[in-house]
């Protein structure tokens, strides 16, 4: 069965994969450079602070003494990094030897950030205009709302509950591999990296869906150095507060459209002003993936007889659960169910690995049997893994069967010709009878066309 792999990569991936020109143009601002500080592995971090005011390069002999022998592994990975952001470049001195140096633009303006601070292009407005916002608890409900219910329409857009409002932008995300449709008569369904990205984590998830966003706006013509940029300047407003719509581009104001279908933002309309306000999935866009993925609330309790207990009153979590259990019945905070062989074969028929659901137990495991070792007990993961072994014992290979060859010389050639090809299936010499893949059928026509003549 073929694995589809989904990487969720964060912002700063995004960032080291545009051009020189356009990280320059990224650089010049001081908030930008400091999202990327905020970004980086401790280590990383502690390399660009070390070297923020030494303006010669350093040796990596040098750089390879700031840290202990057993922390190597580490120095390679943040060295690795910073170059690839093009925050720090790699030269060689006349011996030919490694030499590092911060990029001097991001250089001076984080030096001038640190000294001097920095104003975003944007205020908070007075309450007075704004009259009452939503509090914290509010904002941060609506997002989990707003996320849930983007997520429902990637499942069923009849289990979202409500009037379809997704942008065309969001769904063209969709569409890009996680949904597919033959025609328009047959409702979208998921793809196996659909079926995937549902058991990934939130932020892995909410990471994919700005990659594809960012991706999906450069084919409409938008530049994707000023959509990173308005992306992470919104990382440094203030969550809760409210800013005007009227210090946006049209391009910022079609963004933020787009965001608050996520919940990373929420659109509200005065009498004469409009403004958004940013949600904790706004505010931590440009945090590593390593800083936010502190202990959540989880909610899963799996027994030995493989009986599933979920605490959760979401909509969203019981669809997900049956991506891989049999959901039995579902109280106002509760989720009944079991994992069986039946309901495995299902989510493994349509892409979805034992390690991916086992991992999905594991991070969402209730407080209660968290700290357990292990926290989802070991019968029913090795069980798990049997299962998937099982169904993946025999592998189906679409092939062809060639037979009544005019002579022994005829057939070997074709042997040997299958064999260069790597199309070999099986052969029989004393019958005469061979099975090739079917993907060199063309070629293999072709080859026994050309020996009749």
């Amino acid at each position: 069965m073929p694995q589809v792999k989904i990487v969720a990569r964060n912002f700063m991936d995004m960032v080291a994969s545009l051009p020189a020109v356009k990280l320059d143009i990224l650089y010049d601002n001081s908030f930008i450079c400091e999202a990327i500080l905020r970004s980086l592995p401790p280590l990383a971090k502690k390399y660009v602070l070390q070297l923020l005011y030494i303006d010669i390069p350093i040796s990596a002999k040098s750089m390879e003494e700031w840290v202990l022998p057993d922390g190597f592994s580490k120095h390679k990975v943040s060295i690795d990094r910073l170059i690839q952001l093009r925050v720090m470049s790699e030269t060689f001195d006349r011996k030919k030897e490694s030499t590092y140096q911060l990029n001097p633009k991001f250089q001076f303006n984080l030096q001038k950030h640190i000294v001097h601070g920095g104003v975003l292009p944007r205020e908070p407005m007075p309450s007075n205009i704004t009259v009452r916002l939503p509090s914290l608890e509010e904002l941060e409900a609506y997002a989990i709302e707003q996320w849930e219910y983007f997520l429902l329409h990637l499942i069923s857009s009849s289990e979202a509950g409500k009037t379809t409002n997704i942008s065309s932008s969001m769904m063209k995300i969709f569409q890009r591999g996680l949904l597919s449709q033959r025609d328009d008569r047959e409702p979208p369904r998921l793809t196996e990296s659909g079926f995937q990205f549902l058991l990934m984590d939130k932020n892995a998830q909410l990471w994919y869906i700005i990659r594809e966003y960012i991706t999906n706006a450069e084919e409409r013509g938008v530049d994707s150095a000023d959509l990173i940029a308005f992306l992470l300047e919104l990382s440094f407003h203030v969550t809760g507060k409210a800013y005007n719509t009227n210090t946006l581009t049209d391009l910022q104001r079609n963004i933020l459209r787009d965001l608050s279908d996520l919940g990373l933002v929420k659109l509200q309309q005065g009498r004469k002003e409009s403004w958004f306000i940013p949600t904790k999935l706004a505010t931590n866009l440009s945090i590593s993936l390593a800083d936010t993925t502190s202990r959540k609330q989880g909610f899963i309790v799996i027994e030995t007889n493989f009986r599933l207990y979920a605490y959760s009153t979401s909509k969203l979590h019981c669809e997900i659960l049956r991506l891989f259990a049999r959901v039995e019945y579902q109280l106002p905070n509760l989720i009944v169910g079991a994992i069986n062989k039946e309901s495995l074969y299902k989510a493994f028929q349509n892409g979805i690995t034992s390690e991916q659901i086992i991992s999905f137990l594991q991070q969402n495991a209730h407080p209660r049997v968290a700290e357990r070792i292990p926290s989802v007990p070991e019968n029913v993961t090795d069980q798990i893994r049997l299962w998937e072994s099982d169904l993946n014992r025999v592998e189906m290979t679409p092939a062809h069967l060639y037979d009544e060859f005019p002579s022994k010389d005829v057939f070997e050639a074709a042997c040997d010709f299958a064999r260069e090809y790597g199309g070999l299936l099986w052969e029989d010499s004393k019958r005469m009878h061979l099975i090739v893949k079917a993907d060199i059928l063309t070629e293999m026509k072709e080859f026994l066309r050309r020996q009749k003549q």
